[in-house]
């Protein structure tokens, strides 16, 4: 009989409770699971390791004395409406627990300390009145990544990694992963210390791009947030939480391509779909971004661009079966990540079980992930 782990009970039930699962639904998951939480026996190793992954902490908290101290995650989402998080898709609400075990592994392998030489969102500060492009001229400096420089990357697969090793730079960590539905191109977690955006990977790369610097603005202002394709719920805001959301779009589309640099390029252009994919193509920026500014300078009607998008979200990327596993694994958790993780180990400062629960694989693939890891991947 394998070996029993004794941990305490009480964080059973504060990762059940974070999870959102009943009692009787974790029972149904793990037939032990109403003994393990009243103390009456314990999981084996390898059961502690399906409940983590269930549960989306990680398995280390498990043999914390108590609890840790964290929020619960909608509460830092100070501009989706409680009624609006509880609406989210399963597949989402099981990200954003990832997403936060994400964070506590990155405060965990980095010793609390983020081990970039700069925290933009400690480092710079707005009021939600702030002028757009002051905000976007300000960051874009901070960043240090030129309008001509973005410009002189060759395709957009370049554009993205370099938008995600800037952001790193700045310390904050970008996560990928398919999200499984179209809807949700992404969200944030803030935290004082450990700041992440979490990306649909299946989204266009140049959505991802947007995606980056929506969350980016949520960061700057102290707040997780969520960016989708359809913002209805933000109609239902209170005013301060709703120009937030309006404002961070907005940011987004001026950070990527400035209003003055935009008008002169379709100062002598004619509104079509034509000119919004050239544009697209020199910028690194989503047609919809282009569309949306020749539809607020009155150059097209709302329902030109509403079926120009129509168009274009059906040639979103599908979610493809297939890749390969390692290359995938080192995309979705970044360079940066696994970095940390490895370097952990090899400092023995953890085992090759804890490795592998920190780079959500199995013992059995983290040579090939190293070996992958060191030949350049993500």
């Amino acid at each position: 009989m394998a070996e029993q782990i004794p941990i305490t009970p009480r964080l059973l039930t504060w990762a059940r409770e974070r999870a959102g699962l009943s009692s009787d639904a974790a029972v149904e998951k793990f037939r032990n699971f109403a003994e393990w939480e009243a103390g009456r026996s314990f999981p084996t190793y390898p059961q502690l390791e399906a409940i983590a992954e269930a549960l989306k902490v990680p398995v280390a908290v498990f043999f914390f004395p108590e609890p840790p101290n964290v929020p619960a995650i909608e509460e830092t989402f100070r501009t989706l409406p409680g009624v609006e998080y509880n609406r989210l898709p399963s597949r989402v609400r099981l990200l954003l627990r990832k997403a936060k075990a994400l964070q506590l592994n990155l405060a965990d392998l980095a010793t609390g300390r983020n081990p970039a030489e700069r925290l933009i969102t400690r480092d710079l500060n707005f009021r939600p009145n702030a002028n757009i492009a002051a905000m976007a001229r300000e960051v874009r400096a901070y960043i240090g990544v030129s309008l001509e420089a973005q410009q002189q990357w060759r395709d957009d697969d370049t554009a993205l990694k370099g938008w995600r090793d800037a952001l790193q730079n700045v310390g904050v960590f970008v996560f990928k992963d398919a999200f499984r539905t179209p809807e949700f191109s992404g969200f944030s977690l803030y935290d004082d210390t450990f700041p992440i955006i979490y990306v649909n990977n299946s989204s266009t790369k140049t959505r991802q791009m947007f995606t980056y610097f929506h969350e980016l603005a949520h960061l700057i202002f102290h707040t997780s947030g969520v960016d989708t394709i359809h913002d209805e719920y933000v109609e239902r805001l209170g005013p301060d939480d709703k120009l937030i959301e309006v404002l961070c779009n907005r940011f987004a589309a001026e950070f990527l391509l400035p209003a003055a640099e935009f008008n002169a390029a379709v100062a002598q252009r004619d509104a079509t779909v034509a000119t919004a994919e050239a544009l697209a193509a020199r910028y690194h920026v989503s047609r919809e971004v282009i569309f949306r500014r020749l539809l607020d300078l009155g150059r097209v009607t709302q329902q030109d661009y509403e079926q120009a998008v129509e168009v274009w979200n059906g040639q979103r990327r599908p979610n493809t079966p297939g890749g390969d596993h390692y290359w995938t694994k080192l995309a979705y958790l970044g360079r940066d990540y696994v970095s940390l993780a490895l370097r952990a180990f090899h400092q023995n400062r953890i085992d090759e079980d804890q490795l592998a629960d920190y780079l959500d694989t199995k013992p059995k693939n983290l040579n090939a992930l190293e070996s992958y890891f060191e030949r350049g991947a993500a």
